[in-house]
């Protein structure tokens, strides 16, 4: 009881010096549990979508996948006959069957061609009106389609876009283009998470999304009074036969659940993930800040082990603190996080993704988590300062505040840091010279790892030396200002490690992700400068495959040389070991596709994979199946016949683009496959007659402003989009790291101020000799730019090196390309300084108003 008295009573004396840890505790538990908030959020929001949405029992064709969406490569939806209705309305069980039909492959645009597609990623659904989404949609303006020129469209997509009654929009499909004005808008009843949908009457949607009529891509089946979903199904498919799918609503709901739980995962990992290391960053911040209180307290501490108090009482005493710190940054954090899912929900519905707060979930085991995670983090943090503090005899308490350092300790110290450093530099070594990427990547992690834990420990014997050379480069031109400022950093080299190993952290992973971004950028651009041998390719950006009516439009755009086509499907192979390979894909293109995309061959040469009955293989396929020129494979197409093709050429498996590709002709895939079960194109690619390159790009934009969902782009600004999407990752996760770096500079913050506090008396004396406010700010300023540039150095430093060793084993991939993006390291080094500066602004303002008099007399 005592101790938790002493503990509580030094707490509330120093709530002040402890305000910044807990807010390190605060942030990073928000982060965990904003994390698991907005997430379980999601997968309520989908758990009520997919289970008000299902029916009873559902059946489709054989061929959809447990989504129901489309799977079919001819960019049609997987259909059944009509007859299948009235064959399901004679199963027992029954109360009612209504057969729909529905596409996600489609894209609808208003009457300007202007998408009206969700910009979330979510999908464009074009349906049948149906009794089934009338449970979960209720018209709020108009009346449902009932005929051809008539499509109902979602409240929410009318909203996004200003449609209204009467306007005209356009379903473009693989079977064309229909258009219709609006006759309805329906509001969900449930929250719709972002995907736009569009209703025509069954008719229409037939005709417009399959091209036939009396077909169905779904069977809506409800149960009657008493009987199961499950033995509706059982009924339904003792009816049926095995040819078709059906599924209960359970099963219906938890295959869709499914669907987004894989990207709902790595989301919620990732940011879990990016929250572990503000963690790591917050347990520096609590370290120091413990050590320094510990170290102020050195006489208080002397005193009491002089009156009686034990090592243990001691140590208790100050993990008490630590205890209480952790409690209420947890419990405020909790709260925070809370906070922190609403504001990202709110944020996603900006983006197009609808998420309500009605929705919004808090299970019992996210305030747990982060309490506990809270409390653990920061009580171990402390222990050492803990441990240290228990070990101050009543001898002190005759000294000036400051345990004297240990330097048996520190050499120990010293020698297990380098040890850890060159295990982890003989890691990354071993990751470079690696011959397998797999193999590498674990030397990588583990290299990282070392590395990193190394760097942590030999911090405080690294700042010496580095700090005296900053402060030679950048604070002697400051005069005796700046020398103290650089001695200040040196007066307590373990602190300043730690302070500055917090902001390392997180410039690490910035160097080390903005070097593999930048050889991942400069190494793709440099395939295609070498490998792309045509001008334009032609493709959307959202998967769609490329109509029949495109691909019409493009070549009769003037000003090109040629039109290659580009389609690929799955086949089952039995090569000549035997061995039968199910569904493996094979690429078939026009035979203009060697000229456009210029891959290394090992063996034969790649166009006479194009001439009738021959395929090429890539290097690996062959050594694995012991494949050679004039091998024949036995290639059985899904929808079609089997075909004996023989091996004209052996493609080098080093390539980056269309990497692993086995390559036919379009012309030896129609011999086997029937016209309408050929695949549509994946992509198209068109090169430009001599000269004409500016004008054939302006006909191929003019050809397709029909298809809006196909992007035409020039080598240029296929290299623009790539290095745009590699952008935007690595923004997102600079975006995820600000936290840990808010941390450290919280850190720097926290370290600057406990130092004013420990050198009150000093600054008193300085101020009492003629050093005016101005030149103490400037060198508490300088002080804090010195230790943010010493983190900033090792950090960089250490994330170059980690990125580099990546590209090594990128380039076992063939991104064999180093590029060091110097402007980043340059510019993030520099923004340091400024990190520097606004951390000691506070800091400094208050040793500037320190009374000289009082300062003086403090003990």
């Amino acid at each position: 009881m005592t101790v938790m008295k002493t503990s509580m009573r030094n707490f509330l004396a120093h709530k002040g010096r402890m305000a910044l840890s807990a807010i390190a505790v605060l942030l990073s538990v928000a982060f965990v549990c904003g994390t698991l908030v907005f997430t379980d959020t999601m997968t309520t929001t989908f758990d009520k979508l997919f289970a008000a949405t299902s029916s009873d029992v559902t059946v489709s064709a054989k061929g959809a996948s447990d989504t129901g969406q489309t799977t079919a490569d001819n960019g049609k939806p997987p259909v059944m006959p009509a007859s299948v209705l009235g064959e399901v309305r004679k199963a027992q069980g029954v109360k009612s069957a209504e057969g729909t039909v529905f596409s996600t492959s489609v894209t609808v645009v208003d009457a300007d061609k202007d998408s009206l597609s969700p910009t979330s990623g979510g999908p464009t659904i074009v349906g049948s009106w149906n009794n089934n989404d009338a449970r979960t949609m209720k018209i709020t303006s108009g009346a449902a389609p009932k005929s051809a020129d008539q499509v109902m469209v979602d409240a929410d997509t009318a909203d996004k876009h200003d449609l209204k009654l009467g306007d005209e929009i356009g379903v473009i499909s693989a079977i064309g283009t229909h258009t219709a004005k609006i006759s309805g808008i329906a509001d969900f009843t449930v929250t719709n998470p972002g995907a736009a949908i569009f209703y025509l009457d069954t008719e229409t949607a037939q005709r417009t999304l399959v091209g036939e009529s009396d077909v169905y891509t779904n069977v809506n089946v409800t149960a009657a009074a008493g009987v199961s979903d499950a033995q509706l199904k059982k009924n339904v498919t003792a009816e049926l036969g095995g040819d078709f799918q059906v599924q209960t609503a359970k099963e219906a709901a938890d295959a869709n659940q499914k669907e987004v739980a894989g990207f709902m995962n790595v989301m919620k990992y990732a940011m879990l993930g990016f929250a572990g290391i503000a963690f790591l960053v917050g347990i520096f911040l609590i370290i120091n800040t413990f050590s320094m209180l510990v170290a102020q307290r050195t006489r208080e501490i002397g005193l009491m082990r002089a009156i009686g108090s034990s090592r243990k009482q001691v140590n208790r005493s100050v993990l008490a603190e630590a205890l209480l710190l952790g409690v209420v940054g947890s419990v405020l954090g909790v709260g925070a996080g809370v906070g922190l899912a609403i504001g990202l929900m709110k944020l996603m519905g900006q983006i197009g993704m609808e998420l309500s707060t009605d929705d919004l979930t808090v299970a019992w085991t996210t305030p747990v988590v982060g309490l506990v995670l809270g409390v653990i983090v920061t009580v171990l943090a402390a222990y050492l300062p803990a441990r240290r503090a228990g070990k101050i005899s009543p001898m002190a308490a005759l000294r000036d505040a400051g345990a004297p350092a240990d330097a048996k300790a520190g050499w120990i110290r010293a020698a297990i840091g380098t040890v850890l450093t060159g295990t982890g530099g003989l890691a990354l070594y071993l990751a470079a010279a690696a011959d397998k990427a797999t193999d590498g990547s674990l030397w990588l992690g583990l290299g990282v790892v070392l590395t990193l834990i190394g760097f942590v420990v030999i911090g405080p014997l690294l700042a010496g030396g580095v700090v005296r050379v900053l402060g030679a480069v950048l604070l002697r031109m400051f005069g005796p200002v700046g020398r103290m400022a650089e001695r200040n950093a040196l007066r307590n080299p373990r602190r300043t490690g730690a302070t500055g190993a917090a902001l390392m952290i997180g410039l690490a992973l910035v160097a080390c992700l903005s070097v593999v971004g930048s050889s991942m950028v400069a190494s793709a651009t440099d395939q295609l400068d070498k490998t792309v041998g045509t001008d334009f390719i032609i493709q959307s950006d959202s998967g769609q495959l490329v109509t029949p009516q495109a691909v019409e439009a493009v070549k009769s755009s003037p000003d090109l040389a040629r039109v290659t086509e580009y389609k690929w499907t799955k086949a089952d192979f039995t090569t000549p070991d035997g061995k039968t390979l199910k569904d493996t894909a094979i690429t078939a293109a026009d035979p203009s596709y060697a000229t456009d995309l210029r891959t290394e061959t090992v063996a034969g040469k790649l166009p006479d994979a194009y001439k009738p009955d021959s395929m090429s293989v890539h290097e690996k396929f062959a050594e694995d199946h012991g494949i050679s020129l004039g091998s024949k494979i036995k290639v059985a197409f899904k929808d079609g016949s089997a075909a004996d093709l023989t091996v004209r050429a052996i493609t080098s498996s080093d390539v980056v683009i269309d990497a692993g590709a086995m390559y036919m002709s379009i012309s030896t895939m129609a011999k086997y496959v029937p016209a309408d079960k050929m695949p549509l194109d994946s992509l198209v690619f068109a090169s430009a007659k001599e000269g004409q390159t500016d004008a054939a790009y302006k006909s191929l934009k003019s050809a397709l402003h029909d298809y809006p969902q196909y992007t035409v782009r020039d080598q240029t600004d296929y290299k623009d989009a790539l290095k745009d999407q590699i952008g935007q990752l690595l923004n997102m996760i600079y975006g995820l790291l600000a936290l840990a770096i808010i941390v450290a500079i919280l850190g720097v913050v926290n370290t600057l101020a406990l130092s004013v506090v420990e050198r009150t008396r000093e600054i008193g004396l300085m101020r009492a000799i003629g050093l005016s406010r101005r030149q103490l700010r400037r060198m508490i300023r300088m002080e804090s730019v010195v230790i943010a540039l010493f983190g900033a150095l090792l950090g960089l430093g250490l994330g170059m090196g980690w990125g580099a060793t990546a590209q090594q084993l990128l380039a076992l991939e063939g991104l064999m390309v180093l590029d060091i993006p110097w402007p980043t390291i340059i510019g993030v080094f520099i923004s340091s300084a400024f990190v520097g500066l606004f951390a000691a602004l506070i800091p400094a303002f208050r040793a500037g108003r320190m009374n000289v008099l009082n300062a003086i007399a403090t003990e």
